[in-house]
C-alpha cells in the first residue's frame, strides 16, 4: 500500500511539472512575441524622435542673414529640427566648405554656390534660386543723407566723402570696385577705402563715426543698428546678387537640409523677403 501511494503521489507531481512547465513556456512565448511588437513600434518612434531632436547645420551669406533670422522659428517648426548656423560672407564660407568644414545645407549668392557644386561639395540636384537684392548707401543714423539718385551725384558724394567702408570678401565688393571704375575715381577713392572682412565690421565702422559711407548689400544697411540706408545706388550702376540654397554632397541629414529647402522656397517665406529688402525668385 505504502508502494501504490508513493507511485501516485510521482505521477501527480509529474503531471504538475509538466503543466507548470506548459504554461511558463506559453507565458515566455507571450512575453517574447510582446516584446518583438513594442520594439518594431519603438524603433521607428525612436528614429522619428530622433530625426525631430536633431540639428541642421547650415552655412548663411550675410546678405541673408536678417531673412534667415526672422524665419528661423518657422522653420524649425516646420522641419522638426533646431538650426545650427554660421553667418559669414559668400566667399569665406566658401572657403571652409573647400577646407572639409562640416554641414548640411547652404545659403550663398548663386555665383558661389554654382562653383561648389562644379566642384563637388553641392548636391547639383538639391540647388534652388531663393531671392536677390540690390546694392545700396548707408551713413551714421541721424546723419544728413547725401544725393545718390544720379551717377553724376553719387560720383560727388564719394568724391566729398572722407572715408568709404565695404566688406573686400563681401558679395556687393565686385559691384563696388566696377562701380567706381565705371565712374572714373577708381584711383581717386583708393586712399578712402576703409576694408574689413569681419562681418558687419564696415557697417559697425559707419555707426561709431569712424567712416562716413558704407556700400553694401540693401538688407545688410537696412537692418543694422545706427546705419540709416541712404538708398540704392542708381539704376545705371545698380547690379544684383542672387542668392541660392543646396545640399552638401556629404550632408550628416540630407533629408532635414531638403525640408530647409522646400521652406525657403515656399509662399511662408516670400513676405518675409520682401520685407526685408529682397526679390523673391
Amino acid at each position: 500500500m505504502p508502494v501504490l501511494l508513493d507511485l501516485a503521489r510521482s505521477l501527480i507531481i509529474v503531471n504538475l511539472e509538466a503543466i507548470v512547465n506548459r504554461k511558463m513556456k506559453t507565458s515566455l512565448s507571450t512575453a517574447a512575441a510582446l516584446f518583438v511588437l513594442c520594439a518594431g513600434f519603438a524603433i521607428p518612434l525612436a528614429r522619428r524622435t530622433a530625426a525631430q531632436g536633431s540639428e541642421l547645420h547650415v552655412m548663411v551669406s550675410d546678405g541673408m542673414k536678417t531673412v534667415v533670422e526672422e524665419l528661423t522659428p518657422q522653420i524649425e517648426r516646420s522641419i522638426g529640427r533646431k538650426l545650427v548656423m554660421r553667418f559669414d560672407s559668400s566667399r569665406n564660407l566658401r572657403d571652409k566648405i573647400q577646407a572639409g568644414e562640416p554641414f548640411d545645407a547652404v545659403i550663398i549668392t548663386s555665383e558661389v554656390l554654382d562653383d561648389l557644386v562644379r566642384q563637388g561639395k553641392i548636391s547639383a540636384a538639391s540647388r534652388r534660386e531663393i531671392s536677390r537684392t540690390g546694392i545700396g548707401v548707408g551713413v551714421r543714423a541721424g546723419a544728413p543723407k547725401p544725393d545718390i539718385s544720379t551717377p553724376d551725384a553719387l560720383k560727388q558724394t564719394l568724391l566729398n566723402a572722407k572715408s568709404l567702408a565695404f566688406n573686400p570678401t563681401g558679395a556687393s565688393s565686385v559691384h563696388t570696385y566696377d562701380m567706381m571704375a565705371r565712374l572714373g575715381i577708381a584711383d581717386i577713392m583708393k586712399p578712402k577705402l576703409m576694408l574689413d572682412p569681419e562681418p558687419g565690421r564696415p557697417q559697425k565702422n559707419v555707426a561709431d563715426g569712424k567712416t562716413d559711407l558704407v556700400i553694401s548689400l540693401i538688407p545688410e544697411i537696412r537692418f543694422f543698428p545706427g546705419v540709416d540706408l541712404v538708398g540704392p545706388l542708381p539704376a545705371e550702376l545698380q547690379s544684383y546678387v542672387n542668392f541660392a540654397v543646396g545640399v552638401a554632397a556629404n550632408a550628416h541629414d540630407a533629408d532635414g537640409a531638403k525640408s530647409l529647402i522646400q521652406f525657403l522656397t515656399g509662399p511662408a517665406t516670400q513676405p518675409v523677403l520682401k520685407a526685408k529688402g529682397m526679390e523673391p525668385r
